[in-house]
This record gives C-alpha cells, sequence and structure tokens, in this order.
C-alpha cells in the first residue's frame, strides 16, 4: 500500500523548482523514439564534419521534404503563400529554411538557429614542407581548442581546393577504411622532462600543430625535397592539383574516426563537432516536420560563431535580415523597411547552443544550482557572457516565461543553466547578434561533456528533448 504524503511533502511538489532525469520521467515509448532518432543523428555527423557537408547534407534533405530555393522563386517573380517551404544557402557554408506561415511576416516569425561550424585544425595556404625524412603541413586552429587533445589521434583532411582555372576540387580523405589517415605528434614521455613542467596550454604550441603527412621520397637524385615532391606528385596525380592551387584553399582537419554509442547502456552519444551540431540537427530535424504553421517557422544554420560569428557567413552579417527581408517582399506586394523593422521586432528566437555538463570529475568549475546535467533535458540558458555577463545576451524574464509554459504544455524535459561559475570563464553564442536587431532570443539546447574536444558527450534523451522542444517552438502561436 502507498504511504500516504505528508503536508510538507505535498507543499515542496507545489512550491519547490526541482530538475527531472528525463530518463525516469519518459515512457518507454518515447524512450525508443531517443534511440531511433540519434541512430540517425550519428550517421548525419559522420557525413557532415565541416560546416560545407553540412549544408550539403541539409539541402539534400530539404529538397526531398519539399523545400525550394527562395532565391529560384524571388527571380521568377511567384509570390510565397502559406505552407510553402523554402531554403536559401549562403556561400556554401551557411543555410536558412522556412516554412511560410498564416500570419503575415510582420507579425514576427519563430527562429530557431544554431551555428554549424566546430572547433577544429585548418591548413595554412602554403602548408607543404620537409624535415627529419617527413614530410608535414603547417596549421593553424580554429576556435578555442586545447591543443594537446589534438596529437597521436586519427585524423581526416576534408575540404575544397580551387584550382588555377576556377575549378573547385572537393577532398575528403581519411574516413573510409582504406583511407590513409594523418597525425600530429607527441613527444615520448621518456624525453618530455622540460615539456612536463610547461603548463598545459603550453606543452603544445599552436606552430607545434604540424601534420605528418608522408615519408617516401620522389626517385631522382637530382631533385631537392624529393619527400616534399612525391607529395605534390600524388596530389597531382589525385586531384589535378599544383602546389599553388592549395593558397585558394579551404582544407579542414577533423578526427578520423566516427560517432559512437558510448557506455553499457548506449544512453549517450559520442563524437567529434556535436558543439553545434547537435542543436542545429534537431532544429533542421523539427523544421523539416513542419507543415503550416501560424507564423513562419525559420530554421538558421550559421558559419562562424566559434571565432566570433564574424564573416558573410557568421550571424554577425546581414544574413538573416536578408533572409526576413526577401520574406517579406514576396508575401506583400507593398514592402517597406517598417515591414522589416517589425518583422524583426515581433521576431521570437530560441538561439539553439550546448550547455556545458557538470562533470563529476571537475565540479568545481559550475555553482552546481544554476548549472545543466546530463540527462536532465533540454537547457535553457537566460545569460550568456563572462565575468558579469559581458558580451553575451540576456533574455527578458518575460520571454523565459513563455518558453517555460510552452515546454511545459508539451511535456518537454528541461532544466536551466550558465556557463560555469561567475568568474571562472563564460563565453557566447550567436544570441547577441539576433537580439540586436530587436528580436526576443533565449539560448536552449543540450548539455554536453568534454565541450570543443575531438570526442564530445551528448545524451540520447537530451537530444530528443531538443528535438521536441524545438518542434513545439516552430508551432507556437503567440
Amino acid at each position: 500500500m502507498e504511504e500516504k504524503k505528508t503536508e510538507g511533502q505535498l507543499l515542496k511538489e507545489r512550491l519547490a523548482y526541482d530538475t527531472k532525469n528525463a530518463w525516469e520521467k519518459s515512457s518507454a515509448e518515447e524512450r525508443e523514439k531517443a534511440f531511433s532518432f540519434c541512430e540517425d543523428y550519428k550517421k548525419f555527423l559522420d557525413r557532415a564534419k565541416t560546416e560545407r557537408e553540412f549544408i550539403k547534407e541539409t539541402v539534400k534533405i530539404a529538397k526531398d521534404k519539399g523545400f525550394v530555393c527562395l532565391d529560384e522563386i524571388e527571380n521568377s517573380g511567384e509570390k510565397l503563400k502559406p505552407g510553402m517551404k523554402v531554403y536559401r544557402v549562403i556561400r556554401g557554408k551557411s543555410a536558412i529554411l522556412a516554412v511560410i506561415g498564416n500570419k503575415p511576416i510582420s507579425d514576427g516569425v519563430n527562429v530557431v538557429g544554431g551555428h554549424i561550424d566546430a572547433p577544429r585544425i585548418d591548413i595554412k595556404q602554403n602548408p607543404i614542407y620537409q624535415d627529419s625524412g617527413m614530410a608535414l603541413m603547417e596549421t593553424h586552429y580554429y576556435g578555442g581548442i586545447k591543443k594537446y587533445q589534438w596529437v597521436t589521434i586519427p585524423l581526416a583532411i576534408h575540404g575544397v581546393v580551387v584550382k588555377g582555372d576556377g575549378s573547385i576540387v572537393e577532398i575528403s580523405i581519411g574516413e573510409n577504411d582504406e583511407d590513409p589517415v594523418f597525425t600530429i605528434t607527441d613527444l615520448l614521455p621518456h624525453l618530455a622532462q622540460d615539456q612536463m613542467q610547461k603548463k598545459m596550454s603550453e606543452g603544445i604550441t599552436g606552430e607545434g600543430l604540424n601534420l605528418l603527412i608522408g615519408s617516401i621520397p620522389y626517385d631522382d637524385e637530382k631533385v631537392k625535397e624529393k619527400i616534399k615532391l612525391n607529395i605534390l606528385n600524388i596530389l597531382n596525380q589525385k586531384y589535378g592539383i599544383i602546389e599553388e592551387d592549395l593558397i585558394s584553399a579551404e582544407l579542414e582537419i577533423v578526427p578520423a574516426f566516427k560517432s559512437k554509442d558510448v557506455g553499457f547502456d548506449r544512453s549517450m552519444v559520442g563524437a567529434y563537432g556535436q558543439d553545434d551540431r547537435v542543436c542545429s540537427y534537431t532544429a533542421l530535424k523539427a523544421v523539416l516536420e513542419i507543415e503550416q504553421p501560424e507564423k513562419t517557422a525559420v530554421c538558421l544554420l550559421t558559419d562562424k560563431e566559434e571565432i566570433g560569428s564574424m564573416g558573410n557567413t557568421g550571424a554577425e552579417s546581414n544574413l538573416f535580415e536578408n533572409f526576413i527581408a526577401t520574406l517579406c517582399s514576396l508575401t506583400n506586394e507593398n514592402y517597406s523597411d517598417i515591414m522589416l523593422r517589425k518583422a524583426l521586432y515581433n521576431t521570437k528566437v530560441l538561439s539553439a547552443d550546448v550547455n556545458p555538463a557538470v562533470d563529476p570529475n571537475f565540479e568545481g568549475v559550475h555553482e552546481k544550482q544554476n548549472a545543466s546535467f546530463m540527462g536532465k533535458g533540454v537547457v535553457i540558458t537566460k545569460y550568456t557572457g563572462s565575468r558579469g555577463k559581458a558580451g553575451g545576451s540576456d533574455a527578458n524574464a518575460e520571454f523565459v516565461g513563455e518558453i517555460r509554459k510552452l515546454f511545459n504544455e508539451n511535456g518537454i524535459i528541461w532544466q536551466t543553466g550558465e556557463l560555469g561559475k561567475v568568474d571562472q570563464g563564460g563565453g557566447g553564442t550567436i544570441a547577441q547578434y539576433i537580439a540586436n536587431l530587436g528580436a526576443q532570443v533565449l539560448d536552449c539546447g543540450a548539455a554536453i561533456l568534454s565541450m570543443h574536444a575531438p570526442f564530445e558527450i551528448t545524451s540520447k534523451i537530451d537530444v530528443y528533448m531538443c528535438f521536441k522542444a524545438f518542434k513545439a517552438f516552430y508551432s507556437y502561436k503567440a
């Protein structure tokens, strides 16, 4: 017989806030959906290790779901109507998708916006050199990485090379079983006395992240730098490129391993690039399921967030503003600038980005009452920034209240989080740039372990709750 709850227990249930374990609060059916959802998610991560690859996969999936290119509609003179599904690609590295709603664009749109770039190592423009019987490539890391995490692991090269005649060669080496891989070497412990005395940030230097790419010399006694020449010859025979072509190339070094289940219970996903592709993927999958919302639903996938969102494919550019302007002009005969301003002011946004989960190995950097945890659902982060919220976004209390209500009414398990202890550090997302346009913005995404490492960890139930949360938000009528 179940013991009757005391008055105090009932009062606590009614008044106190407590996070919930999403596994415990989810039905067997919902758990199964989470596992199934993450199988497709892992496959997508393996196909989309760079921002260009993410966009290619996005366009492919979107077209299959009936989305059409917005620029083609604009050029044809056709007008947008409720229920139409459109997308725009910005320079091959960012994309925006929309499902046109019943209400005018000037009433605002519901946006879920994430970023698709991830910390990595880029190859320099004049990279190949020969030293000590080996050929190597010079690199420059991208975003906030711990450099020591990127040595002695198998690495792949992805990207594009623009040749002298303007043609583009796509490169992906290290992903297939028959492919070679590359690596960055480290010093053996026996000779590392001096290295081990350095701070962790100095043990491996940026200029020391040189990629090992070969060691066989070209068979010609009269040639200098024979090993380098042999590598150039291989590249020329396989891809038709010469050394000068690397100056107009974008080649990224990423981990060569694939996404994996983590844990005896397979409850977690381990993979490269989950910051922030876990949120961008769930945002994309959610918008693909929206048919005819009241307000237009927009999925914003941006580049360059890891280096400040600068540039013409980042959130600080006018790519989002231009997209909304186009929607305004293609849904109303009497387009004006004030219509765009009203649309931006009335827009509501979930800035879809990850939040650092409490790691029991490093609990000291978190204030646990306001930190996020693995397996407790999607995380809402009212403010970002560092040391006094500097350089971040702080959502209005009214908008936070709206999202709480929306999630509670739709059975979405959620929690709150912040970016570590007040004086410990912090960070930012794309939220501040969209908020600067006048929109209401709240950060919302999955909790993650080992953020910015080559192998990051998320909980499958949290990934699925992100999908559910974003889908509910796209259909939000207020």
